[in-house]
């Protein structure tokens, strides 16, 4: 993804919508909202329910490492599933198990291609030149990629032993970034797109950091900085290396990394849930999916997908609502994400999405500033809470226990992270 001669790009040039280029350009506003709000985005046309508003690709995104780890098996680029759905359903089953429509899955593996110096897989020859000209050349690891002191892999194996699943951020996107920065010919320019991404006071910065580490983020955070300056440092970015502007970083990447999703399975779910097919045989497949799931979560739990994060110019600028008109998901089967409309927007509205989960919207204004608050620094104002503004600050008793639950388990650095999880990947 090289970087046009001088000047800094439009936002144009990480995203498109689904409408004429002309109506497209028209129907997006980024304005400045206030200095406690930051940036807000606007309909400057009417939007219907159901409509894609925007498709966008990331500045940078990188898979989690644990779920790399699992052998959750992704392209190392735009995070493509790259198991079959038979493949993939095997997996999380621990078993064989045959599928019924094989030919309703799209992963073509006569695509699929390695870097010949580390041997990272790519979904497709374009997708390894795209890394190769971003970021690879600075991270590939080449004949070190089994070294265990090489300097990258003495940094990863620190972030997993301080940042367990269900993982919410990874320490490779942050070194995607500075290896972007490394490798352009304009870096001033690269330098400056990542500017644009909300940035925090320094109190704020170490509240975020500490909810991503934990209890004793600072002597973690010091060490994940030392390494990650003996494995990347640069010139151009000596205030990343720095203490404050690496936890600036830390901050970045927690306030603005968006999960992303993908899955053989569940596109090959899609595709037969198209499939025009006579009734007892839709009966039939739909008790048979039914049945696969339920054998996938007693077996696997939760994790079914490749998971990973990334940083997106127009979704970071989208604000939060309990009530959002707008969601985000990954129908692509990659880092591309795609915002729909969940309900009619006029011109001039605020496109907001919600940085709750499903479950944690229907919770009681009380709980759902507490998570808010404690995870993104600010609290809700839109329409839902502000008509529940004369409730009592008080949870209901099965959300009193459930948050002792929780604060329970986060002593344990676990039941925070999985709240973190939640409002990240909910696409």
């Amino acid at each position: 993804m090289a970087a046009p001669s001088g000047g800094e790009p439009p936002f144009s040039f990480f995203f498109f919508c689904t409408g004429a280029p002309g109506q497209a350009r028209a129907a997006l506003e980024v304005r400045h909202i206030s200095s406690a709000k930051g940036k807000g985005l606007f309909a400057t046309r009417k939007i219907q329910k159901g409509e894609t508003i925007f498709v966008e690709k990331p500045v940078v995104s990188a898979q989690f490492l644990w779920n790399a780890l699992y052998k959750y098996k992704a392209c190392d680029h735009c995070l493509r599933a790259l198991e079959t759905a038979e493949e993939n359903a095997q997996r999380l089953l621990g078993r064989y198990q045959a599928l019924p429509h094989p030919e309703q899955c799209g992963i073509r593996k006569d695509l699929h291609r390695l870097c010949p110096s580390c041997q990272v897989t790519y979904c497709s020859p374009e997708c390894r030149q795209a890394a190769w000209d971003q970021h690879h050349r600075v991270l590939c690891l080449g004949p070190s990629r089994q070294d265990p002191n090489h300097p990258l892999h003495k940094l990863q194996e620190a972030w997993r032993n301080v940042h367990y699943p269900p993982e919410t951020a990874s320490i490779m996107l942050m070194a995607r970034m500075v290896a972007t920065v490394k490798q352009a010919k304009d870096k001033d320019w690269w330098i400056k797109i990542f500017a644009q991404f909300c940035s925090k006071t320094a109190n704020e910065e170490e509240e975020i950091v500490h909810k991503l580490l934990g209890e004793k983020f600072k002597g973690q955070l010091e060490v994940l900085r030392q390494l990650f300056t003996e494995a990347l440092y640069d010139d151009h970015l000596t205030w990343w290396f720095s203490p404050d502007g690496f936890r600036s970083l830390f901050a970045l990447v927690g306030t603005n990394g968006q999960g992303i999703g993908t899955s053989s399975l569940s596109q090959w779910v899609h595709a037969c849930d198209a499939l025009e097919l006579p009734p007892r045989q839709r009966e039939q497949l739909d008790a048979f999916i039914d049945q696969l799931y339920k054998d996938i979560e007693k077996e696997t739990g939760e994790f079914l997908n490749c998971e990973g994060s990334g940083l997106y110019l127009l979704q970071s600028c989208c604000n939060h609502s309990c009530i959002p008109n707008a969601e985000a998901s990954f129908p692509e089967n990659n880092f591309l994400l795609h915002l729909m409309a969940l309900a009619d927007i006029r011109p001039g509205e605020e496109i907001c999405i919600s940085y709750l989960d499903c479950c944690q919207r229907d919770r009681s204004r009380h709980s759902r500033h507490k998570i808010l608050r404690e995870n993104y620094l600010f609290v809700c104002s839109c329409p839902k809470c502000l008509a529940q503004a004369d409730d009592p600050d008080a949870t209901s008793e099965e959300e009193e226990e459930e948050e002792d639950e929780e604060e329970g388990a986060g002593a344990e650095g676990e039941t925070e992270d999985a709240e973190l999880e939640d409002e990240m990947t909910d696409v």
